[in-house]
């Protein structure tokens, strides 16, 4: 048997197989951030027949000023757990786990989308060439934090989880990577704080997840799984380093994180400089090797062959695919086809 088609634990959850469907943004919501049919089709499309072990939904908005764009899913009011359950019922009875991501764009929101001015770790504007940059390419440098907007943050990431728990979902993954708030205050390319959320050390950097983690930690139980998608690597000069994320995972792990989902940082979730198959492996391998709990592996991987080859090499526990998924629905049940007619040849 396939590594891909082992079962796995993640905290008290338990997966039939390896293969995650990663968080893909598909601005399906309505104005207000509730779901539609058209998000519902979507779910049911993709979660259809069971073959995916772990589906984690699209990064939805834990706060008004935290939101990133039209369409985009909200988990930040009570009333959304109604259509949020509406979600998991569907992903549930076609037979996969589903993780809720949440998120806050911090300097990558809009004021034409929000209404409201753009807060970040620092009043510097995101690095030129990320991913995030674009979307505010001509505004004004975001607000620096006080202590008031800190506090408010760790208690709408709290809420949100809360949420998430309350609509059913198998657990929750806490975003800080792709040039949202969390990877603000993590890279010293937009944290130049001085306080003790500083940018000049890595406790500075990850102080504000940690209480995060201990907050949605205390509030969600110690056995509901809690994730976070890391930006292990900014690929910038100046920016986050592999060296960074190996000592932040060791962190989150003791904070109560039960899963690392590892992906770029203010890159995004394209490897400038390589276009291989699974190419944050690099940094997905460092990672595992420094942490007990599991780590997904994201990054252009589109076969099943070379989903098994990261997981033989050790790169990861678990395989995200995102692009292929997206494209071709029937992807996942494919490659369990194929490794059915494998075993039947032999």
């Amino acid at each position: 048997m396939r590594l891909l088609d082992t079962s796995i634990k993640i905290g008290e959850m338990e997966l039939k197989n390896r293969l995650v469907m990663p968080p893909m943004a598909i601005s399906k919501a309505d104005s207000q951030g509730r779901i539609t049919e058209q998000t519902l089709d979507y779910y049911n499309e993709k979660s259809s027949g069971g073959f995916i072990g772990l589906i984690i939904t699209e990064h939805s908005y834990i706060s008004r000023e935290g939101k990133a764009g039209k369409g985009q899913l909200s988990i930040a009011e009570d009333s959304d757990i109604q259509g949020l359950k509406r979600i998991v019922s569907i992903v549930h009875q076609n037979g996969s786990k589903i993780m809720a991501q949440i998120n806050h764009a911090g300097g990558a929101a809009s004021y034409d989308i929000t209404g409201l001015e753009q807060i970040s770790a620092s009043p510097v504007k995101l690095p030129e060439g990320s991913m995030t940059a674009s979307k505010n390419s001509g505004s004004s440098p975001p607000r620096e934090m006080n202590t008031a907007d800190i506090e408010k943050v760790k208690q709408d990431f709290t809420s949100a989880a809360l949420r998430a728990k309350a609509a059913g979902y198998d657990g929750v993954e806490i975003h800080s990577a792709h040039g949202y708030l969390l990877n603000q205050f993590y890279s010293p390319l937009t944290n130049k704080r001085t306080d003790i959320y500083n940018g000049y050390t890595i406790t500075g950097r990850i102080r504000l997840h940690l209480e995060i983690i201990r907050s949605i930690r205390k509030a969600v139980g110690r056995d509901y799984p809690v994730a976070l998608r890391l930006g292990a690597c900014d690929y910038m000069t100046g920016g986050t380093t592999l060296e960074d994320s190996v000592l932040a995972a060791r962190e989150f792990e003791k904070a109560g994180i039960d899963l690392l989902d590892i992906s770029g940082g203010f890159c995004g979730y394209i490897h400038p400089s390589s276009r291989k198959q699974g190419y944050f492996g690099e940094l997905s391998k460092a990672v595992k090797e420094n942490v007990s709990v599991p780590v997904i592996l994201t990054g252009g991987v589109n076969d099943a062959e070379n989903a098994e080859s990261l997981l033989e090499q050790g790169k990861a526990d678990l395989i995200g695919v995102g692009r292929a998924i997206l494209k071709d629905s029937g992807w996942a049940k494919a490659c369990c086809a194929a490794d059915q007619e494998i075993l039947l040849t032999k």
